[in-house]
């Protein structure tokens, strides 16, 4: 996703509004929500990704027990 031109899009459309259906909010702010909203449903798909990737990784097993040798 290309930040620079997604701001550059949203400069574009802020002058318009899109109706009474959103009750007066402008388009720029409406697609900020949208955006935004995309960016958390990402995150905790990446998450959850991550937890479970960690979850494999644990071996309970090691760790345990020290050997020393004197």
């Amino acid at each position: 996703m290309d930040i620079a031109n997604v701001s550059s899009a949203l400069n574009t459309v802020s002058s318009y509004n899109i109706g009474t259906s959103v009750s007066g909010v402008s388009l720029q702010e409406y697609v900020g929500v949208a955006m935004l909203d995309k960016t958390m449903e990402l995150n905790e798909q990446l998450n959850a990704s991550m937890i479970q990737a960690l979850e494999r990784s644990v071996t309970p097993h090691l760790g345990g027990n020290i050997d020393l040798y004197v």
